[in-house]
């Protein structure tokens, strides 16, 4: 009797842990859904491939916001099919697959391969402020939906780091990333304050290689600020502008002044130094860009959006200024109709200049509103770059007919001109720095031929196949030698494990259970095994949602404070004429704060510039950040006052 009765209450347990784990599993389909539930998000990183922008990582806030002002990881990769447009913004999904082994993080950049149809993961801050002891890059097959890795790079002395500015030139087939943060949360072990970075990254796609040049001759640390790629030179160039610098090496930030603008030659790694003149923008970082070109290249025009400021304009910017290049000459586009900035401030958002005519803009944060951004669109924004549609306008319904940029007026009457191009003023009012700037601006990149890396199998049908080519094996697959990572090696890892126990925990009872009442007499007939459909959807994609229906087993995380061990961390805020500069303090990340309207208002003399530290939102501010953007129920495409 004894023993039966210790079998009866093991098995007693043993069933009712049984009963939590498939309790969890029940609960996790009343998890947030990355569409249905989207309130905001920013420090994301975006990409363009086969006409659909990834959106991967990043902090994201639920709606409903007032229940809820929490600052969340976004553990999915999400894309929007730019040629799907059902309400005036290009479709989104969130049925591709990642799971916990990927990391999502914030503050990264996203490369993207074109021609092998791959994106590379590189820098960022890891969700729980506790980076993996070796770095290693991962890259995101969109042609077969599968994360591979290609390990540690081969070269030393190359950290991890977030918040820097990069930028992909497919056409070369290579990645770049200058400057940024070393901090706790991008590398172990670290054990020191944020501290912004002087070299220049570039990644080679075809062979998996790295290399790390220093920056700009004055090699001082900078990081927030932004990189384009424009096709002018002998193989292409990178212009950066913006951000903060750390021009003593001691942890005293002090704002990049936005006139001066640093190109970089990616054929001779040779970097170039520019004063730029005109309507000047406020000193600001956490904004984007996206460059476009006139058809016969007489001018680049690079589209600049909002941003978080310094000093007064702490709280950020809402306006469009435009740096047209070989002129070197910035213009202000919008608003026009007073002086500042919008009404509607907000900073760590995303910029992808899509079919040569707009550019999408994703997301950010808004630091004096309080409500949801745009969430029936989901957080997109687009710009008519030519203000092309009709009406013409400046923000407007994303129109995927559109294919070919114009130069806009507000452009042309400044440097000459007309829509096609002809532009007049091609060289800065001073002058040049550089005269080797002056001749490399005047030629048009042409690129090395590339190929679809060997043993890789395009399965995207050709004009006048039916059906794709069959995808490769796993020997052949990988593009480069990528550990593959994809559905079929990592589907279902942790969820897979609790099922696996609770089947066999659900095992184990049945049959100490059929073996106790065997003991009694008991004539019953044995209990039927648990059917495994009756545990979700184990065989199905990794992706906790397939479009907005639940198909899976994932959930986002909280984003927990990623203190350094003396639990340290944040910024002194000191304002000082216009260079305005905060000190560093204690060692370790800042930790994340809710949206909540206890912390203090940035106006208010608020000591933590840096991301994680600062509200996503305030509680007492009534403004409405879709307030300019379109309004996609009505099908309408906006005027200029239509913007938030």
């Amino acid at each position: 009797m004894a023993c039966e009765s210790k079998i009866s209450a093991w098995s007693t347990r043993l069933w009712l842990a049984v009963t939590i784990v498939l309790a969890s599993l029940v609960q996790l389909t009343t998890q947030r859904d990355p569409i249905k539930d989207f309130c905001r998000r920013f420090g994301h990183q975006t990409a363009v491939v086969d006409d659909k922008l990834y959106i991967d990582g990043g902090l994201i806030n639920w709606n409903p916001l007032k229940q809820d002002r929490t600052n969340y990881t976004n553990s999915w990769l999400l894309y929007q099919d730019l040629n799907v447009v059902p309400e005036g913004m290009p479709q989104i999904y969130a049925n591709l697959s990642k799971n916990a082994s990927i990391p999502s993080v914030h503050g990264g950049t996203l490369w993207a391969d074109e021609l092998n149809g791959r994106l590379y993961l590189f820098g960022g801050e890891y969700e729980d402020g506790q980076p993996p002891a070796t770095y290693n890059l991962y890259s995101y097959d969109t042609w077969y939906n599968e994360w591979h890795s290609f390990g540690q790079p081969d070269i030393t002395g190359l950290y991890s780091v977030s918040y820097g500015a990069g930028v992909s030139v497919s056409e070369r087939g290579e990645g770049y990333y200058y400057g940024g943060y070393i901090s706790n949360a991008t590398t172990a072990g670290w054990g020191g304050d944020y501290t912004p970075t002087t070299g220049i990254i570039r990644y080679t796609y075809d062979d998996n290689s790295w290399s790390n040049s220093t920056g700009p001759p004055d090699e001082i640390p900078r990081a927030e600020g932004v990189m384009v790629y424009i096709p002018a030179g002998d193989g292409g160039m990178l212009v950066y502008f913006g951000g903060i610098q750390d021009p003593y090496r001691n942890g005293t930030f002090m704002a990049q002044p936005m006139e001066q603008i640093f190109v970089f030659d990616t054929v001779s790694s040779k970097w170039y130094s520019q004063n730029a003149t005109g309507t000047v923008p406020e000193y600001r970082r956490r904004f984007c860009a996206g460059a476009i070109w006139a058809e016969d290249r007489s001018s680049y025009n690079i589209y600049l959006y909002g941003g978080l400021g310094f000093g007064d304009e702490f709280a950020g910017f809402d306006d469009v200024y435009i740096l047209s290049l070989p002129s070197f000459t910035w213009i202000k586009y919008y608003p026009l109709d007073r002086e500042g900035t919008g009404d509607y401030p907000h900073h760590s958002l995303s910029c992808n200049v899509v079919s040569d005519s707009q550019m999408l803009i994703i997301g950010g944060s808004f630091p004096t509103a309080d409500i949801c951004d745009s969430e029936t669109v989901w957080g997109t924004h687009n710009l008519d770059l030519g203000k092309q549609l009709a009406p013409p306008a400046i923000w407007a319904a994303y129109d995927n007919e559109m294919t070919d940029y114009q130069v806009p007026e507000d452009i042309y009457t400044v440097i000459g001109g007309d829509g096609g191009g002809g532009a007049t003023v091609t060289a800065p009012v001073s002058g040049f720095e550089a005269n080797d700037l002056n001749v490399l601006l005047t030629r048009t990149a042409t690129a090395p031929d590339r190929s679809i890396t060997e043993g890789r199998v395009d399965p995207r049908p050709t004009p006048g196949d039916e059906e794709p080519t069959t995808a490769p094996t796993d020997e052949a697959e990988g593009g480069g030698g990528g550990a593959d990572l994809g559905t079929g090696a990592i589907a279902g890892i942790a969820v897979g494990g609790a099922v696996a126990l609770a089947l066999v925990a659900a095992g184990i009872f049945f049959l100490l259970r059929r073996r106790n009442k065997k003991g009694k007499g008991e004539k019953h007939a044995s209990p039927a095994e648990l059917p495994v459909q009756q545990h979700g959807g184990f065989d199905a994609p990794v992706s906790p949602y397939a479009q907005t229906s639940y198909a899976g087993t994932g959930s986002p995380t909280l984003l927990q404070s990623p203190q350094g061990p003396d639990g340290g961390g944040g910024y002194e805020y000191s304002q000082g004429g216009r260079n305005f500069s905060w000190t560093s303090t204690p060692t370790g990340s800042p930790p994340v704060q809710p949206a909540s309207s206890t912390s203090p208002h940035p106006m208010g003399g608020w000591n933590q510039p840096h991301l994680q530290q600062e509200p996503a939102e305030l509680d007492n501010h009534n403004a409405n950040p879709v307030g300019h953007y379109p309004e996609m129920a009505a099908h309408e495409s906006p005027g200029d006052g239509m913007k938030g």
